[in-house]
């Protein structure tokens, strides 16, 4: 007969309580702005939530040493896809990013985000003991791959995120500060190159972004509505449900990219406050984590994955703000939508992993 206990610890003693009552929190705020937003997608969208829940619990009992195993499997398999969508994949909307395997079709790109950290801290963790420039060029290399692969889709947004993810793994796994200034001032002066490869749609956000009265009516209609919903919110908002930017579809993308307008709106400055509380606890814990791994791979695949997180609000907040270019980034945990969802449960499982097994390592 099985113990109640060992059933206890098999069910719950992976679940970081932090981490879950954070998560939870945001998904019960998501369902609330999407109520508003777009009432008809919010079944669905529990069923995404249940879907990455179940992904999450999963991921939480893999122990790190496992995951070390599987990251260079999993970084070729993501690899090889993303080549078959350059090859064959599906085109919508001017882009290649679809994958058709028959009986459904899948986003490879979206697998990056969790192969990336996780393939590079497992080649910082064979090569702890060792760390020169070679190294750190390698890794680069590694980096540079997918990332082209995903900007050629094009799919600048998920691009920006993969890079940012592996970027964030070479940062802290101790990359010198002297390289990193070396590498920004380079960069800087590369911009001109940089220009000249942007598709024509790519240079016209960038545009678009520095003058949207420009073309108001074109380009520059989502930044202008969503800058208008945010800054008419003021304080309190107009109160859930009555925002009239919202509810009268002028916002654009209202229940993915664009919801922080809404939320905005009629939720006001409280209602962005609130959110970004919950944002910055869930970060927060994320990092105690990462300081807390007992191993190099470890650290730096909760640090990384953390930072993700970062990233992702930062981005969309500051693309629906008119701080940032439209790259097609959805708010995290709140934004409609499976399969950014599950990634990023998926990441919280896999902390959730880290911490649970940090003492079993350390032994």
């Amino acid at each position: 007969m099985i113990h109640p206990r060992h059933i206890y610890q098999r069910m719950v003693a992976p679940i970081d309580t932090p981490l879950m009552t954070l998560s939870s929190l945001l998904l019960l705020y998501a369902l609330i702005v999407l109520a508003s937003a777009s009432p008809e997608r919010l079944g669905a969208q529990v069923l995404n939530m249940l879907v990455a829940l179940v992904i999450m619990r999963l991921a939480a009992q893999l122990p790190p040493q496992k995951l070390m195993h599987f990251a260079p499997p999993i970084f070729i398999i993501g690899l090889a896809l993303l080549v078959a969508v350059a090859l064959f994949g599906d085109v919508t909307k001017g882009a290649r990013r679809w994958l058709n395997l028959g009986f459904m079709r899948i986003q490879p790109s979206e697998i990056m985000k969790i192969a990336m950290p996780l393939m590079l801290a497992w080649y910082f963790q064979n090569h702890e003991n060792y760390l020169r420039w070679r190294e750190y060029l390698a890794a680069t290399i590694i980096l540079l791959v997918p990332v082209a692969l995903i900007a050629r889709q094009p799919d600048l947004g998920t691009a920006v995120l993969v890079f940012a993810a592996g970027c964030y793994v070479i940062f802290l796994a101790g990359l010198s500060w002297k390289v990193i200034v070396t590498l920004a001032v380079a960069a800087a002066a590369a911009a001109p190159l940089a220009w000249s490869m942007l598709r024509d749609y790519q240079r016209a956000r960038i545009l678009t972004l520095l003058d949207p009265e420009s073309d108001p009516l074109g380009k520059g209609f989502h930044i202008i509505q969503s800058t208008i919903a945010i800054g008419s919110g003021g304080i309190l908002g107009k109160g859930w449900g009555q925002g009239t930017q919202a509810q009268l579809e002028f916002i654009p993308e209202r229940h993915t990219d664009f919801i922080f307008a809404v939320l905005a709106e009629e939720l006001g400055l409280i209602g962005i406050t609130v959110l970004l509380v919950l944002y910055a606890l869930l970060i927060g814990r994320g990092l105690m984590i990462a300081a807390q791994a007992p191993t190099l791979f470890s650290r730096l695949l909760a640090g990384a994955i953390t930072l993700i997180f970062f990233t992702y609000g930062l981005v969309n907040m500051g693309m629906v703000s008119g701080l940032l270019p439209v790259v097609g980034v959805p708010l995290p945990f709140i934004s409609y939508g499976g399969t950014s969802l599950v990634t990023l449960f998926l990441g919280i499982g896999i902390l959730m992993s880290i911490h649970k097994h940090r003492m079993l390592v350390q032994k």
